[in-house]
């Protein structure tokens, strides 16, 4: 369980390390505000809930210097976790499926992390890093499913409301949903959050017509940041306790809407980031006349080349 309390401790705990990033007003009348979270250290939000972590096991006494984190990731939460370890003058080992974009596996290489390309889905490279932490005693940084990790994404719903205290809504994406879960439990009371997964990775939808988390199938274009097999339990304990309106949007509609935001914004937003605006370029979520939309753009690890529309 999280809550509020934990998300203003690491929003602290985290300050001056990481960036605040801004909120862009609306470009039309009912067009959303957008948290430029794509702009946060490495190119994704990860980096808060990363930072967060190590911090916490160092004030602790758990974070080994020789031995280091070890993190499995479809590449944006191992990309935060060698971020962090790196500034924390500790190693970084990374568990990634051989589906990681060659982008972000080179990127990790760049922070200074040892990559290790296991099995085709994001479960597998997990069980390689608990094989890891047995044999090593490194320190797991989980990609979504720890209280520190979740509450250190929590601070993007502070920032929000913070910078626009009449938002009604959140727009976010989810995967594993460490990003759904901080930020619900941040804003709740205050704004309702619209949880937005792809058709191919339906984890929070399912278990919430399902009563408990349980596994899913895994494909399409977001896969490689919004792949967990399996909503985390943070998360569905947050969602029990603060139920958001859950959207799923497909492939089609996460092209497009990643394409809207680079036309119309300059966005480069990778696919994961873009599910949640094309839960509004699609109408799979309709906001009330005057309702009060942000929607978190959440990274930006992408193949620019890719931004351009095909021939």
């Amino acid at each position: 369980m999280i809550t509020r309390d934990d998300v203003l401790a690491a929003a602290e705990r985290t300050a001056g390390r990481v960036r605040r990033t801004p909120l862009l007003a609306p470009a039309a009348e009912d067009a959303p505000w957008l948290k430029c979270e794509f702009l946060q250290h490495t190119g994704t939000f990860k980096a808060r809930g990363a930072l967060n972590r190590q911090l916490a096991a160092r004030e602790r006494g758990e974070l080994e210097r020789s031995v280091g984190v070890v993190v499995a990731s479809g590449g944006n939460a191992g990309l935060a976790n060698a971020w962090a370890a790196a500034a924390l003058g500790v190693p970084a080992t990374v568990f990634v499926p051989v589906t990681a974009p060659e982008v972000k596996v080179a990127r990790l290489r760049e922070h200074g992390a040892r990559v290790h390309r296991v099995g085709a889905e994001y479960a597998e490279a997990h069980a390689a890093a608990l094989e890891h932490v047995r044999a090593t005693g490194a320190l797991l940084c989980h990609a979504y499913d720890q209280p520190e990790i979740a509450a250190g994404a929590g601070a993007i719903g502070e920032e929000v409301l913070a910078d626009e205290p009449g938002i009604d809504t959140v727009v976010l994406a989810v995967g594993g949903g460490g990003l759904f879960a901080g930020v619900a439990a941040a804003v709740a009371g205050r704004a309702r959050v619209v949880a937005v997964e792809p058709t191919g990775a339906p984890t929070l939808h399912a278990a919430l017509r399902a009563g408990e988390p349980v596994d899913v199938p895994v494909s399409g274009i977001a896969a490689d940041s919004l792949g967990a097999r399996r909503v985390g339990d943070i998360a569905f304990d947050v969602a029990r306790r603060v139920p958001p309106v859950s959207v799923l949007v497909d492939d089609d509609a996460i092209a497009a809407a990643r394409l809207h935001l680079w036309r119309e914004h300059r966005v480069p937003a990778e696919h994961g980031a873009a599910a949640a605006h094309a839960a509004l370029t699609s109408g799979a979520y309709v906001p009330a006349p005057g309702e009060r939309v942000a929607v978190v753009v959440c990274g930006a690890n992408t193949d620019p080349a890719t931004l351009a529309a095909p021939a």
